[in-house]
């Protein structure tokens, strides 16, 4: 790996991984510079707090400039980037960012990989905060901003690096997943779907990449599944490794078990089962089945890490969350305005009914951005609508028309809000199609009635939908 870079320059600092990975190293004192076309909240605000300057923009004299050690490139760079173009064309080292992060900081610790299409952040936010307050001293590196360590890395003393590891590909010179780069020891794997419709053509092809995962395990390794998914098991059944299968579903047969789950306002209370042994109550401060997994699979893989779990119940119920995971932006006029990253069908769906159980009698009025690039396509249509009909009413924000990059072939049909909302109304959902967050902050601004709870769900800034739609109903008060 050679001698430890004192100069790195990021192309495309504002990922959340490659910021994390900068910020991580600035911590260390080394000499942190970046770029990028455009770098929006929370990691705009983590690099200035960092006091890392992006330059805003790609350009040759970025790098030239820099003279860095190792230029590391986001997997969101195109060959024709002129800052990759400069470090290549001119032979300054360079990395991929999960190569980087690999060779940086995860080399000769204990690899712990989170993995899967939903859960990734929380989870793996989970397991480095259990270890953390159980006293084993874990580095971390997630996609999202942990309230529990205010920020999106640590860099702890302890044997575990945790990660969360995503099935994107690498970088333009690389189309291998990421998550193969940090040569898992440990890995969770929480659910396996059809995703990321710009690189993989179908279901059968992102299986392929988790089958990938559980194939580099080594055999004295260890993969904690969600079993009940009928996906994971296909892709974990040639496992080489122990498997230790978790489910939460009521017929579940999985070796460990959340049974008896009790919603109320704080959270979620469950008992532990193994192998029909109940092992102790959990609290858990969050709503909704698929948390309720996340928190069996961290539990389940912390104490093969030799956590006794009673020390671990012990901390589960003072767990802070993620940014973006539910959260309760505010209240004004009476009305709760919730923050969440859900953007897959699935994930929709499950916010939905995590706030019905927080929330109980609401009315809960849905937002949703279809902002990604599977999300923009029509392969979703009807799943959003049986997401969506969990609301008691839903705004869908319109499409905008522009060009969807694939790696796959021509992009097909787009999604369509407004046959979208046509198919929620006939469900007797009450559901509109709207372009733009001024005119659906308008819309709700003048539809929200006191004790409403708005679900606003979006991977992206969304023109800070939820400011302004908190000004708003604070004038009109």
């Amino acid at each position: 790996m050679g001698e430890a870079p004192r100069r790195v320059h990021f192309v495309a600092i504002g990922g959340t991984g490659m910021g994390s990975l900068a910020g991580l190293l600035h911590a260390r004192g080394v000499e942190v510079t970046g770029s990028d076309e455009g770098v929006y909240p929370p990691m705009s605000t983590l690099l200035a707090q960092w006091g890392i300057s992006v330059r805003k923009g790609f350009r040759a004299e970025h790098v030239l400039e820099a003279r860095p050690d190792l230029v590391v490139i986001g997997n969101a760079v195109r060959p024709d980037n002129p800052e990759a173009r400069a470090a290549i064309d001119e032979g300054f080292r360079y990395l991929s960012f999960p190569d980087a992060l690999h060779q940086l900081a995860i080399a000769g610790r204990h690899s712990v990989v989170v993995s899967g299409t939903h859960g990734k952040t929380t989870t793996t936010s989970l397991v480095a905060y259990l270890l953390y307050a159980c006293g084993r001293d874990p580095s971390l590196l997630v996609g999202g901003f942990s309230r529990d360590f205010d920020g999106s890395f640590r860099e702890g003393q302890g044997p575990h690096f945790v990660v969360e590891g995503d099935e994107y590909d690498t970088a333009f010179f690389d189309k291998t997943p990421k998550f193969l780069h940090y040569r898992a020891r440990s890995a969770i794997l929480t659910s396996v779907e059809f995703d990321h419709a710009d690189i993989y053509r179908d279901l059968e092809h992102v299986k392929s990449a988790f089958r990938s995962l559980v194939e580099q395990l080594p055999t004295d390794g260890l993969l904690v599944a969600a079993v009940d998914h009928p996906q994971v098991r296909d892709v974990i059944a040639d496992a080489r490794c122990p498997v230790l299968g978790y489910g939460a579903s009521l017929d579940s047969d999985a070796d460990w078990r959340a049974t008896r789950s009790k919603a109320d306002a704080d959270g979620t209370a469950f008992d532990i089962e193994h192998r029909g042994e109940v092992r102790g109550r959990a609290r858990l401060p969050m709503h909704g089945t698929f948390n309720v997994e996340n928190a069996l699979a961290a539990l389940v893989l912390v104490e093969s890490l030799g956590v006794p779990l009673e020390q671990a119940l012990e901390a589960l119920p003072s767990f802070r969350g993620v940014k973006r995971r539910q959260e309760l932006r505010g209240e004004a006029r009476g009305v709760r305005v919730v923050d969440d990253f859900a953007h897959h069908p699935t994930a929709v769906q499950g916010s939905i009914e995590a706030l019905r159980a927080r929330y109980p009698g609401c009315r809960l009025l849905a937002v949703f951005e279809p902002r990604t690039n599977t999300s923009r396509r029509a392969v979703f249509q009807q799943r959003y609508a049986e997401a969506l009909a969990g609301a008691d009413l839903a705004v869908i924000s319109r499409v905008p028309e522009v060009p969807l990059y694939s790696a796959t072939g021509a992009v097909g049909e787009l999604l369509s809000a407004d046959k979208l909302a046509d198919d929620l109304v006939a469900g007797v959902v009450r559901a509109c199609a709207l372009a733009g967050a001024d005119a659906i902050v308008e819309h709700l601004a003048a539809t929200c009635q006191r004790g409403d709870v708005v679900l606003v769900m979006s991977n992206g800034a969304f023109d800070d939908i939820w400011q302004k739609l908190l000004t708003a109903l604070e004038a009109s008060a």
